[in-house]
């Protein structure tokens, strides 16, 4: 599994469908210099946990618009299987109401790149190109900050849903470091005391704490 933090968020375009339209050529470029974003990848369209993660996350949206963060959606379905679940009512299974894009990486490029790809490609005794393992992705989320810079990331196996109270609190801390240059400690939240990195800021947070 490849570690992105410290790295240039891989780049792509793609098909997506935003508030029920689509749109072609959508690309996290466009939030260079203007915003956060929380790109996540979650397994396929009409499945199980998926529904709960991507509803959560529009459940909350007005906590990352605040934040002037971006969240972005991203699966191996095509648009138009996006498009079908968004017209969906959630009480049949669907996603209806969720306005944020989600991405269609039909071809598997974007997941291969971002290595969320449960499984790949590889050539059999005869010389075939076949796919070992599971052909969706991982429940991978990349925090990127405003340079395009991946600064978090977490990936959860198929059946392990994400905590969207935890990657808002990964903005968070990023964005006071961003702010203020000190360091937040484990389970930092926002009015709790940070610290500078240093050998005297770390020793002056432990003895008060």
């Amino acid at each position: 599994m490849a570690v992105l933090v410290g790295k240039k968020a891989p780049y792509f375009e793609a098909d997506a469908v935003i508030d029920g339209e689509f749109e072609e050529k959508f690309s996290l470029q466009q939030f260079i210099g203007k915003k956060h974003v929380v790109f996540f990848f979650y397994p396929l369209d009409f499945t199980f946990v998926c529904p709960t993660e991507i509803i959560a996350f529009q459940d909350r949206i007005e906590d990352f618009e605040k934040r002037n963060v971006a969240v972005v959606g991203c699966s191996i379905d095509s648009k138009f299987s996006h498009w079908a679940w968004l017209n969906t009512p959630r009480d049949k299974g669907g996603i209806e109401g969720v306005k944020y894009p989600l991405v269609s990486d039909l071809s598997k490029t974007i997941s291969t790149n971002y290595d969320v790809l449960a499984g790949e490609f590889d050539y059999n005794d005869d010389g075939e190109m076949e796919f070992n393992g599971e052909a969706v992705a991982y429940r991978g989320l990349f925090l990127i900050d405003k340079q395009g810079v991946v600064r978090h990331q977490v990936v959860n196996d198929l059946p392990l849903g994400r905590s969207v109270d935890e990657a808002i609190r990964m903005i968070d801390a990023l964005q006071y470091f961003e702010e203020h240059g000190e360091v937040c400690p484990a389970n930092w939240k926002p009015g709790e005391d940070a610290m500078q990195a240093t050998h005297d800021g770390v020793a002056n947070y432990l003895a008060k704490h």
